[in-house]
């Protein structure tokens, strides 16, 4: 039995799981002057929780703060904060919300999911690798490319970025007392 499906199915971790701010990252990439330079930023007001049924079946969600984006550079961050990009002032708020989790190996599995950027709702399919942390955290690592234009996300000054960009998390639970 795999690491994953063990956690699964122990009794002890049935219940609700929340999010561990300290010991998580949810990170973005987007290739930026005609594919010259990378563009990263990190969310860092990110509140989540999940829950494990006593059947192994996973549920939970991730609350993003739009305007807690940080790339380094202020001029940037307000543009990115702007009805150009995000719109943090009508949208506040990106949602993860995750309806499934099977293991596909030892450490890995598939997630199921969907992204809520601006109103705008897409399924966001994961491939994910889980640990065991020593403090009986579990962490959830994922990548994936997405369409940001396809959830509103459109702005483009001269045609300088392409509409994917790079979605990274580093996401670690602990159960609730």
């Amino acid at each position: 039995m795999s690491e994953l499906n063990a956690i699964l199915v122990a009794p002890d971790t049935a219940g609700r799981w929340e999010l561990v701010p300290a010991k998580s990252s949810l990170r973005f990439k987007n290739k930026t002057f005609w594919g010259l330079a990378t563009v990263a930023g990190d969310f860092t007001d990110v509140r989540g929780a999940g829950e494990i049924g006593a059947n192994g079946a996973v549920s939970g969600g991730l609350d993003i703060q739009a305007s807690s984006l940080k790339t380094g550079i202020r001029k940037r961050d307000e543009h990115l904060r702007s009805a150009d990009f995000f719109d943090v002032d009508a949208h506040p708020v990106i949602h993860v919300e995750v309806t499934d989790v099977q293991p596909t190996g030892a450490n890995t599995a598939a997630v199921q999911a969907t992204l809520t950027v601006r109103g705008n709702t897409q399924p966001l399919p994961l491939s994910a690798t889980v640990a065991v942390l020593g403090d009986r955290t579990v962490q959830l690592t994922a990548q994936t490319t997405i369409d940001r234009t396809a959830l509103g996300v459109s702005g483009n000054m001269v045609g300088m970025m392409p509409a994917t960009t790079t979605l990274l998390a580093d996401v670690a639970f602990a159960k609730a007392e």
